[in-house]
């Protein structure tokens, strides 16, 4: 229930029978009126007063208002009979203009859920449509889902076979188009599809995600089944591409049961080179001659009348060697299926996804056509800072000027603190989130040298039970002990993170130095593609906080040579430089 009286909106949720204020009950509550300050046009200047019934619990003592500085409360508890105390209380100290209730109600509400969340809702068979926030003046997640929809319903009418490449920047929701095509074409689907990521941890996590709630679906209608057969519709859907490629080599001629294969982070598929040593070492084929890309390619090919391919493509995402970029997919195109139709986003082009000369060949294909339907440009995941992706790609170039700009934006919307004392980042982070809302510890992967603050990569962090383990689970994210490096976190996302910046990336003078851990003593990385692996590592870590981040970057130490503040102080100072508030 809501209740807009005076210069308050109050959200009340009943617990009808309770006993005791559960602290589930005490977050749903409380996330509502977190949703509704986020993402409700006009709730956002107001002031939010959460509201928890429990109608037969025990005569509640006097309760304590306390905002915060977004103007959302923590939660009240009280009974039935304690319900108009709290409201007049309430309106007695609260302070601001009385709200205009019909003006409020007719505010737009533009949810941005997390990937987890839209999943969960498109399994559960809404459409991106009711999911998203609804801008329509920016080319967003509707169009583009939509524009693929119509070219996959083309390939089937026509009997032709298409690959589309949709491009976005961190966040714009790529994996969420690709999640809804997959939905929408089940099984049962003439157009069958299904969602194909190499990145394990994203598989991981998005599988667990449905099938708990799945699971939770059932039970509360009551329904039974075997768990062994929970998991049987959410695999089909959303398979590792390894796996995917794998069964091509059982039968060479067959093609896959679907028409439709959806690549999530496309650019990060395997060149010929690591194709060809993994399968020499695995596969038992020593004269493996496709690239990645060619050889998926090849297997929908084998389909006699039409198939889809749908390559979701993230800038300056590649963060491991043997990771080809988008130019392996134009290659294999131009160079051994150019029957193969190609529709592009007209943002290929751009620097960060480094398609170059294939794409310069594929454009003067008159088989492609390029759309800037199929482009991606506003963030979701950082819902109060669409100009996050765009801040952390000047920091990286060390575009200051640029850099400060886009802090400027941010500034009162998307705070980003730093500080040299682990413990008051922890302490920072803890005193934000609210309700459900996730936070975690994020580091490179490179970064060997934070042993002394109790953060270790070399730890194999769980990603299904860091990223939906409970509060109290001393794996989740929620304890900040266990550190989730690049490759858990590509894809997915938190509110708030701490991100751990070590030695291996240092500022120096107009550019990076770029160093890897080895034995007893940094070394310089000196090949371009690790140093742009390293680089886009940092790309990842500093775009998944929703909320708002708070970076640490330890002091070094004088008595460890691995660790002298001189490995640390330059980056720092640099950062400082660029605006970000020191605590």
């Amino acid at each position: 229930m809501v209740l807009v009286i005076k210069s308050v909106v109050f959200v009340i949720e009943f617990k009808v029978g309770a006993k005791s204020f559960d602290r589930s009950a005490i977050n749903q509550v409380w996330d509502y009126a977190l949703d509704l300050k986020n993402f409700h046009e006009t709730s956002h200047g107001v002031s939010l007063v959460p509201v928890l019934v429990a109608t037969e619990a025990p005569v509640v003592l006097p309760f304590r208002l306390e905002f915060a500085e977004d103007g959302v409360a923590a939660p009240i508890e009280t009974t039935s009979s304690g319900i108009r105390s709290v409201i007049d209380q309430v309106l007695g100290v609260a302070t601001g203009s009385a709200i205009d209730a019909d003006n409020w109600s007719r505010g737009n509400y533009r949810p941005t859920p997390t990937i987890i969340e839209a999943a969960k809702a498109l399994y559960a068979n809404h459409s991106v449509s009711e999911i998203t926030r609804n801008d329509a003046e920016e080319i967003n997640l509707r169009v583009t889902s939509r524009r693929v929809e119509e070219l996959i319903d083309e390939a089937r009418a026509h009997g032709r076979k298409l690959i589309c490449f949709v491009t976005g920047v961190p966040g714009a929701g790529k994996t969420l188009v690709g999640l809804n095509v997959a939905t929408r074409r089940d099984e049962a689907s003439p157009t069958h599809a299904v969602f194909l990521s190499g990145n394990g941890p994203l598989v991981a996590v998005l599988r667990a995600a449905l099938i708990r709630d799945e699971r939770e679906r059932r039970r509360l209608r009551g329904e039974k089944r075997p768990k062994s057969r929970e998991a049987n519709p959410v695999k089909s859907f959303i398979q590792n591409v390894h796996h995917f490629r794998d069964a091509a080599l059982v039968d060479k001629e067959a093609p896959p049961v679907d028409r439709v294969a959806i690549f999530d982070e496309a650019q990060r598929a395997w060149n010929l080179a690591k194709t060809r040593d993994f399968m020499k070492r695995r596969k038992g084929q020593p004269d493996f001659q496709y690239s990645e890309p060619a050889f998926l390619i090849s297997y929908m090919d084998r389909h006699p009348d039409w198939a889809v391919i749908v390559c979701l493509v993230g800038g300056g995402q590649e963060i491991h060697t043997g990771e080809g970029g988008i130019s392996e997919w134009l290659d294999a195109v131009n160079d051994q299926y150019p029957h193969w139709d190609l529709y592009i986003s007209a943002k290929l082009s751009d620097t960060e996804y480094a398609a170059g000369r294939a794409l310069e060949v594929a454009t003067r294909n008159p088989k492609a056509r390029l759309e800037d339907s199929l482009h991606l440009a506003v963030s979701m995941r950082s819902f109060r800072a669409e100009n996050l992706s765009s801040f952390v790609k000047f920091l990286l170039d060390r575009e200051e000027a640029d850099a400060r700009a886009h802090l400027e934006r941010l500034r009162g919307r998307y705070p980003i603190y730093i500080t040299r004392n682990i413990e008051r980042a922890k302490a920072w982070i803890r005193a934000r989130a609210r309700g459900t809302e996730r936070f975690g510890l994020l580091a490179s992967s490179k970064a060997m040298r934070l042993k002394p603050y109790a953060i270790d990569v070399r730890i194999d962090t769980d990603p299904v039970h860091w990223f939906l383990g409970d509060p109290t689970d001393i794996r989740s994210s929620q304890y900040l002990e266990d550190v989730a490096t690049e490759f858990q976190v590509q894809g997915l996302e938190l509110d708030w993170t701490i991100v751990n910046w070590d030695g291996d990336l240092r500022v120096t003078g107009e550019d990076w130095a770029y160093h890897d851990f080895r034995g007893q003593k940094w070394q310089r990385v000196k090949k371009p593609e690790n140093q742009l692996f390293l680089k886009n590592a940092y790309r990842v870590l500093l775009t998944r906080a929703r909320q708002g981040m708070v970076i640490f970057v330890p002091p070094g130490d004088d008595a460890d040579p691995t660790r002298p503040p001189g490995y640390y102080d330059p980056t720092y100072n640099y950062l400082l430089k660029l605006g970000l508030t020191a605590i």
